[in-house]
């Protein structure tokens, strides 16, 4: 049976984390950036540690107010603090249950930036390196950050179960109406050609290469547990089990 590696942004205030987290492989904890407090941290660790999903922190621009959605204008050194601190914070919590952070993954346009931008994308990584070199980068393929990380860091290649792809592997605005897949049969079919086939289909029919190992669905998404379920069932019966999921 193959496996497939789910991973999920969990730890952001929504109210399907303890439905989704024993499907998943992997979750994306909010460190305080976009979303997340310190009690919220613990809880989704404990919720974490309890369906053995692995641990990742999901840092982002210091902007609750746009949920780390938009670009900040800060400087370079304030924003490395602050993706240290939240990826700090996250790591005591995690060890205090006796139990390790494996990656990080930078949340909204933190991502989207580091996937273009050097400046960005060096940030990150310098931020990353301040702690253990074997914490693993969840990344876009084709991305600057990618790139410029090969051989200092090890690299995971991520793609998005529910969003729609540019050509250019860019995600499609979430400012368009057709930024995100929320039928869960378009899930589905979206996903199974990336995992299966290793082929992205873009919003214009194109399709692209996709050498992702891990791929996420979001929380938020209102029909989240209900897609979770379905991907599992479908997945059952193309001998597909997802990783780590009871």
């Amino acid at each position: 049976m193959k496996k497939i590696h789910i991973n999920c942004d969990l730890g952001e205030g929504g109210d399907f984390d303890a439905d989704l987290m024993p499907h998943i492989s992997a979750c994306n904890i909010a460190c305080g950036g976009h979303a997340g407090t310190l009690e919220t941290m613990q809880q989704t660790i404990k919720l974490a540690v309890k369906h053995g999903v692995e641990i990742g922190a999901h840092p982002s621009y210091p902007d609750k107010e746009n949920f780390g959605r938009k670009t900040m204008k800060i400087s370079a050194e304030e924003l490395q603090r602050s993706i240290v601190a939240q990826i700090l914070s996250l790591k005591q919590l995690a060890e205090a249950e006796g139990v390790k952070l494996t990656y990080v993954k930078p949340h909204g346009a933190l991502y989207n930036e580091a996937a273009k931008d050097e400046k960005t994308a060096q940030i990150i990584i310098d931020s990353l390196l301040e702690f253990d070199q074997n914490l693993a980068l969840f990344c876009p393929v084709n991305s600057v950050i990618s790139k410029l990380a090969k051989g200092k860091i090890p690299i995971v290649f991520e793609a998005f179960a529910d969003r729609n792809y540019n050509p250019d592997y860019s995600l499609v605005s979430r400012s368009k109406s057709n930024a995100l897949i929320s039928e869960k049969e378009a899930v589905f079919e979206h996903l199974f050609s990336m995992f299966s086939e290793g082929k992205i289909t873009c919003e214009n029919g194109a399709k692209i290469s996709c050498v992702a190992t891990t791929f996420c669905l979001h929380s938020d998404t209102p029909n989240s547990v209900e897609i979770i379920n379905f991907l599992q069932q479908k997945f059952a019966e193309h001998n597909i089990k997802i990783k780590n999921a009871k």
